[in-house]
């Protein structure tokens, strides 16, 4: 993303019926993905639709409200909360002639940015320029390739668009035999760790994890708070009462998460999907936090990942209001989890019932443990 595109619009279509609540927020937290970005929101604008414009996602009048902003205030980008055909781009950037991103361009975007190594630079990159296949125009390839004028109209445009093409299908190609590479490395590494119990956070993006992670492992894990501080998975070797595990930290999910991305990002989620234990980190303080839980679960469906314990780690409650009596809220007491599963409530950054965490996750550890070497651990104790 270009430095000098700080100033962006946010446009969403509330759909018949659609809780005008639910809408706001899911515009927040688009906010928040355009702030990772380095983008300020400068203006949001909702259109109430029975179904989004099949040729430029909003009405003819919200449109020109749209553009008169966007000239007028010099704006760089316009962001759309939902996915863009790639007709509804091309029209949307002819009639706005500036960059236009939709939820999954500006996802892909920040994954790009964030990612470390050379598997999740590979995953993402694949999955970029899958996503942007179909979708490439006159505009994007002026404003990707920075060339000015040259090529922007007429037959000259159309034949570069051509050649793009080409070339991003050569280096689909390129990223897809790089990939495979890496991820058999990394599968032989998994199958060397086979001896050992390995426990995966999973949950929203921004809800803590990497948190958690540090306190766990007592090391230097990044911890921002910031949508995608983590996208590479992070592997800790932790201690639990004498008992060795590894302890990961993956990728936050997030709604409406690209397919691409979910597809080239499989192979770093087998870290997830090849758990023994699931601590699946929950911000109890947000007012979406069910609504997050579901779209978690939908993702660890979608990698296969829900045959597996799981501890839903409720933090953040000291961002929760005591009721009178000063016992925790009312909230805490209606939170209802999959039957066999366990719950607690903890703080990770005020260190509240970390204690009551490890006593639950050493109980599942100790018996995973005892499976992979019977007879290794006899007693019942369990000192944190």
């Amino acid at each position: 993303m270009k430095e000098k595109s700080n100033k962006g619009v946010l446009v969403a279509v509330a759909k018949k019926g659609e809780n005008d609540n639910v809408v706001e927020e899911h515009l927040d937290e688009l906010a928040f993905l355009a702030l990772t970005a380095d983008i300020t929101t400068e203006k949001v604008f909702i259109q109430k639709l029975e179904q989004p414009d099949t040729r430029t996602f909003i009405g003819k009048g919200k449109l020109e409200d749209v553009k008169a902003y966007v000239v007028a205030r010099e704006i760089d980008m316009v962001i759309f909360d939902d996915d863009l055909s790639p007709s509804q781009l091309r029209n949307l950037e002819r009639e706005l002639k500036c960059q236009i991103y939709d939820r999954s361009l500006l996802i892909l975007d920040i994954f790009l940015n964030r990612a470390q190594t050379a598997q999740a630079k590979t995953q993402v990159e694949l999955a970029r320029y899958q996503y942007l296949m179909p979708r490439l125009t006159r505009m994007w390839t002026h404003l990707e390739r920075q060339r000015g004028g040259t090529g922007t109209r007429g037959g000259a445009g159309e034949k570069e668009i051509e050649t793009d093409r080409r070339n991003i299908r050569n280096q689909i190609s390129v990223l897809k035999k790089k990939l495979e590479k890496i991820e058999k490395q990394n599968a032989v590494q998994r199958k060397s760790r086979s001896n050992i119990v390995r426990v995966a956070l999973v949950g929203y993006t921004n809800v803590g994890k990497s948190t958690l992670m540090r306190v766990l492992s007592k090391s230097d894990v990044k911890a921002e708070d910031k949508l995608f501080a983590t996208v590479d998975a992070t592997v800790r070797k932790v201690m639990l009462n004498h008992i060795p595990f590894l302890l990961s930290d993956t990728v936050g999910f997030i709604r409406k998460l690209p397919h691409h991305l979910i597809e080239s990002f499989k192979s770093t989620l087998a870290e997830v999907r090849e758990a023994d234990i699931l601590l699946h980190v929950v911000d109890i303080s947000h007012p979406a936090y069910e609504d997050h839980i579901r779209v978690v679960k939908e993702t660890l469906r979608d990698i296969d990942a829900t045959d597996k314990p799981i501890i839903y780690v409720f933090n953040k409650i000291d961002l929760l209001e005591p009721e009178e009596d000063g016992e925790p809220v009312e909230k805490m007491h209606s939170v209802h989890i999959e039957q066999g599963d366990e719950k607690v409530f903890i703080s990770a950054e005020k260190g509240i019932n970390i204690g009551g965490l490890k006593e639950m996750l050493f109980k599942k550890i100790k018996k995973r443990h005892n499976q992979i070497y019977p007879n290794y651990l006899k007693d019942e104790y369990y000192s944190g």
